[in-house]
């Protein structure tokens, strides 16, 4: 799948603008407003792109509908921000508290991505929480069900979104592949129905969430996190095949 499709390098326009002087690059300390969950709910009802920086499990607990989850821990971030956020989008953060903001607003000023962001959700999902907001939830499934379910039924689809290579080393047998990097580009090439039950999976959680948020803003309904990854799936000594 995907043959012969390069991916697309992360922010490399960004950085082109800034080394010709078209884009700018922030010298001094980032800063974004803080938003009400009022405001953030007007500029989603405006266009904005929500980003939630919070790690998997916890975006799987409750999020804004329609957000994509990029974890500010990952070494990646900046980076999985480039590939997977739509170009010249604007942003609204949400992170677990005011530091893991600033954080993520650090790492976008180095590829020169923070003029993108418009403010972040103060108090974060608890505000929006407390102010009566809609949530929505990602599934978190082990291993061992995944293997469960899989053995019951042919009706749970699983989808892979490792590098191919990786994929080639070892994989869950009937597993579709495409790489987190280009699901948002090519969703309709994944062979999966958006009223099909899908598990995604990856090396250890984390791109699999980043992937679990790209469906369900495409409208995905029945997505379930492997937690654990394919790292879990080989400590359980399930059931692998290879190309």
């Amino acid at each position: 799948m995907n043959e012969g499709q390069p991916t697309r390098p992360a922010n490399i326009l960004h950085i082109i603008a800034i080394n010709q002087g078209t884009a700018p690059l922030t010298m001094e300390e980032p800063t974004t407003p803080p938003l009400s969950p009022r405001q953030v709910q007007e500029l989603i009802d405006d266009g904005r792109v929500v980003v939630d920086t919070r790690p998997s499990s916890d975006f799987g607990s409750g999020h804004i509908a329609g957000a994509y989850n990029l974890q500010v821990g990952s070494p990646e971030f900046e980076q999985r921000f480039g590939w997977v956020v739509p170009l010249e989008a604007s942003v609204v953060l949400v992170g677990a508290d005011t530091a893991s903001v600033e954080t993520a607003l650090h790492k976008l000023a180095f590829v020169g991505l923070d003029h993108r962001v418009e403010g972040f959700l103060r108090g974060g999902m608890r505000a929006w929480i407390g102010a009566g907001m809609p949530l929505v939830t990602v599934s978190q499934i082990s291993v061992n069900e995944l293997h469960q379910r899989l053995q019951e039924n042919g009706a749970m689809r699983t989808l892979d979104v490792r590098e191919p290579d990786e994929f080639a080393g070892g994989h869950i047998e009937g597993a579709r592949t495409m790489s987190f990097k280009m699901l948002e580009q090519h969703l309709d090439e994944i062979g999966i129905e958006a009223d099909e039950p899908v598990s995604v999976v990856c090396a250890g959680g984390v791109r699999s969430g980043t992937a679990c948020s790209i469906l369900q803003r495409h409208g995905f309904r029945h997505v379930h996190n492997v937690t654990g990854g394919m790292g879990a799936w080989n400590s359980a000594v399930l059931p692998t095949v290879t190309e």
